[in-house]
């Protein structure tokens, strides 16, 4: 899995970046089918940094979310739950709307006999 952490408009303090990376690798977890995460740290506004976070996953497309906050950290908090959210609904389209099998259909059901 490639993680890549990048900013616009000014640098990243040393430890950000590594934090970052931490919390975002906790997505695989989630959804094992993810093959790429990028971070995008927007610090045009000193006063409210933005986080743009893209996963790709294979199967699935990509995904996007996007957060402000009061610094890097707490942006990257507010856009990690959006995150989830988007790969638990797509894990869920993928493995739990598969039809019933035949021979898991009960039976004894009785049918409309008029």
């Amino acid at each position: 899995m490639l993680i890549s952490v990048s900013a616009r408009h000014g640098n990243l303090r040393p430890g950000d970046q590594a934090i970052i990376e931490e919390k975002v690798a906790k997505l695989r977890r989630i959804f094992d089918r993810v093959s790429a995460i990028e971070v995008t740290a927007d610090l045009e506004h000193q006063e409210t940094p933005a986080i743009e976070v893209k996963v790709s996953a294979e199967h699935a497309g990509e995904f996007v979310a996007k957060a402000e906050a009061s610094n890097i950290i707490a942006a990257v908090d507010l856009a990690m739950p959006k995150m989830e959210q988007q790969l638990r609904r797509a894990k869920e389209k993928l493995t739990g709307h598969r039809a019933t099998g035949l021979k898991h259909l009960d039976a004894s059901a009785p049918e409309d006999a008029t």
